[in-house]
């Protein structure tokens, strides 16, 4: 009987924690609202040399998992739109998956959060992430700038290292490769 009731509780926590995760855009649906119906989406592989990687980790402030990146630029009668980056990572100990939208210049335009499996309390909401559009990537550092979110400190800090992440690749990587 006791082994029957463990079993029961384990399915029970196991279906709990599923139900607590949260998809709220595929990444068809995200791109869509990145850059409109009917824009055609391109993924960009970006390489990072040894140099561009360093770089990036000095100036965002984070480390980067990979020297392989990918960015999706949105077209649309040949002009690009702007570059959207899909950045997955832990916040605790469950993932949060949120669209980074840069413009054509390298601003940030949009953040967007795609999936969020940790307590739906530790979701920044999208007034915080409004409040960084358009801002400079040295200035999106908590307490330099960024408010905190009270009850929300993991979720914020990840988010915005994702954030200075993908502008700082935009910024090494591809603003670079366009001035050449």
């Amino acid at each position: 009987m006791r082994k029957t009731t463990n079993i029961f509780f384990l399915i029970f926590l196991t279906f709990a924690n599923l139900a607590r995760a949260t998809v709220y855009y595929s990444k068809e649906e995200a791109f869509e609202l990145a850059f409109g119906k009917g824009a055609e989406v391109e993924a960009t592989a970006v390489f990072l040399t040894d140099e561009q990687a360093a770089q990036i980790e000095r100036g965002a402030q984070v480390k980067l998992d990979s020297k392989l990146y990918s960015l999706h630029v949105g077209k649309r009668g040949g002009q690009v739109l702007g570059y959207a980056a899909i950045e997955s990572h832990n916040v605790r100990t469950q993932p949060e998956t949120v669209m980074i939208l840069l413009s054509p210049t390298g601003e940030l335009n949009r953040v967007e959060m795609l999936a969020f499996h940790e307590p739906p309390e530790y979701q920044p909401p999208a007034r915080w992430f409004e409040k960084l559009y358009r801002r400079p990537l040295e200035e999106l550092r908590p307490g330099q700038g960024v408010d905190g979110i009270s009850g929300a400190t993991l979720s914020s800090r990840a988010s915005l290292d994702g954030i200075r992440k993908v502008m700082a690749i935009y910024r090494v990587a591809l603003k670079e490769e366009k001035n050449r």
